[in-house]
């Protein structure tokens, strides 16, 4: 099988680089090697910050309407390639090609909203503030800033952080993840037909060992990082300590309370899509269903009947409802959540360790496949309630009332997400004003914000004072600068010694 050389894009051109480093990229589902990704050297991350640091003042300096203007036609381009950037990420992340489709479509809402940054960097003005003076704030762009991107979403994850930023006038480089490299290229050769002069968007491939040199690298000014808490908590602290602003966005443990009165039908179907959906990879997916009451009795069969018939198939295929885990060591990993939950006392309804390669698809007996998981009477003591497992494993909590989940929630370390499926309108209210979480959804069970609204979560899922994209992405991005104005016909005569004060 031909593999191909997934390369660096610095100041406009694709560069191999000069650590000699790769790494292997994987179809999940063959379990094939299907390109070899360069892994960059401190060297290689420093060619990419002089790159955007030259670009930087031309681009700073260009009227924001022009930049704008790139972005609408990077928008086009998207809008005409985003099948093949979606058929990208499916081959190298393994996630159904609708489900690709999806992330490609929430990250061109975030470039829509970058296309109105003229009117987000408006400021305010006040005339006369005092006698003869005028005040005003103007919003302007730090520089060089980077983002660290996670692999479960390849091209949205991007797309949160790079199209306000170089809207607003910084240039960025990008470091995606080496396990599905390609759809950053791909952005990266968009971009370049849309307009945008060279050294202003960058990609770095790399691993840990770039993450470093971006992290510490003195003409970086800012960084946001999508990824696991221990390593969010530590890039912000590192950041912190190198004076650069940080936005780390950690992990998750996202609850979805189930209450009696709720549709259950619709709940299940819920569940089902939120749990499973791109295998449990996704820092917003639903891993544990908080069951009130009674409930539980019912809803746990209609889980298991349908965790139990789930379309588990390569991606490509048009039916496919859920496809392979991203690497075998990911595999690995939830396996031994899962052998865990069993030792520790859960109840094991549902086992999808034992799936069964070969139903996904000719070419698939060596691909990365895991069935769906299904818990019952899981405690809050135990490893897979109180752990990201970030695979297909749902847990199923029962509580007696609804003050005990909203509590049971609160208690946990994250906040990321969170949804309740309710019929009652004062369940609903006292729910969304008493949760410790950072994104909330009444009978909605991915609360993923719209790309003007802002993304982040609460506690242990967010290092940083703002969430990523929406206006909130926009300051991130730039910094005020306060102007006061007069003239000398409106100046006294003679020096003051106190503080100035308006008359």
């Amino acid at each position: 099988m031909t593999t191909n050389a997934i390369h660096h894009f610095i100041n406009g051109q694709r560069s191999e680089g000069t650590s000699g480093s790769t790494q292997d990229v994987f179809n999940p589902a063959t379990g094939q090697v299907t390109g070899r990704v360069a892994l960059a050297s401190a060297a290689d991350v420093d060619t990419a910050v002089q790159a955007a640091q030259a670009a930087f003042p031309a681009w700073a300096d260009t009227p924001p309407i022009r930049r704008a203007r790139v972005m609408f036609k990077f928008l086009e381009l998207l809008n005409a390639n985003k099948d093949a950037l979606a058929e990208a990420i499916t081959k190298e992340h393994g996630k159904v090609f609708t489900d690709a489709q999806g992330e490609v479509a929430r990250g061109i809402d975030i470039v829509e909203f970058a296309c109105g940054i003229p009117q987000l960097l408006k400021g305010d003005y006040t005339e006369q503030v005092s006698t003869g003076i005028d005040n005003w704030t103007v919003r302007q762009p730090l520089g060089v800033v980077a983002g660290i991107t996670p692999f479960n979403f390849p091209a949205m994850v991007p797309m949160w952080m790079f199209p306000i930023a170089i809207a607003a006038g910084n240039t960025f480089i990008l470091k995606p993840s080496p396990l599905d490299p390609s759809a950053s290229l791909m952005i990266a050769d968009l971009l370049t037909q849309a307009g945008l002069p060279a050294g202003v968007f960058n990609v770095v491939q790399g691993d840990k060992d770039s993450v470093e040199a971006l992290i510490d690298h003195p003409h970086v000014k800012a960084l946001s990082f999508v990824g696991s808490t221990p390593i969010a908590n530590s890039i912000y602290e590192r950041g912190a300590k190198h004076g650069k602003r940080v936005q780390a966005l950690g992990g998750a443990k996202n609850h979805m309370v189930v209450m009696p009165d709720a549709h259950l039908d619709k709940a299940v179907d819920a569940l089902i899509g939120a749990a499973y959906g791109s295998a449990g990879e996704r820092c917003m997916a639903i891993s544990v269903a908080v069951l009130v009451g009674d409930v539980a009795d019912k809803v746990v069969p209609m889980l298991t009947e349908r965790a139990k018939a789930l379309k588990v198939k390569d991606g490509m295929q048009l039916d496919a409802e859920m496809g392979p885990i991203v690497t075998r060591q990911a595999h690995q990993r939830i396996t031994g959540y899962i052998e865990k939950g069993v030792a520790e006392g859960a109840q094991l309804i549902v086992d999808g360790r034992g799936f069964d390669s070969t139903q996904a698809g000719e070419s698939c007996a060596d691909g990365f496949w895991m069935g769906g998981t299904l818990f019952d009477h899981v405690t809050p003591e135990m490893t897979i309630y109180k752990e990201e497992i970030f695979g297909p494993v749902l847990v199923c909590v029962r509580v007696p009332d609804v003050a005990t989940a909203i509590q049971l929630i609160n208690d946990h370390e994250f906040g990321n997400g969170v949804s309740c499926f309710t019929e009652s309108g004062s369940v609903a209210r006292e729910f969304g004003r008493r949760i410790q979480v950072g994104m909330v959804g009444i009978n909605v069970p991915i609360p993923v914000p719209m790309a003007w609204h802002g993304f982040g979560g609460w506690k242990r899922s967010l290092f940083g004072d703002t969430h990523a994209y929406g206006e909130e992405g926009v300051r991130f991005y730039t910094k005020q600068k306060s102007i006061m104005q007069r003239w000398s016909d409106s100046i006294d005569a003679g020096a003051e010694f106190v503080m100035p004060t308006a008359k």
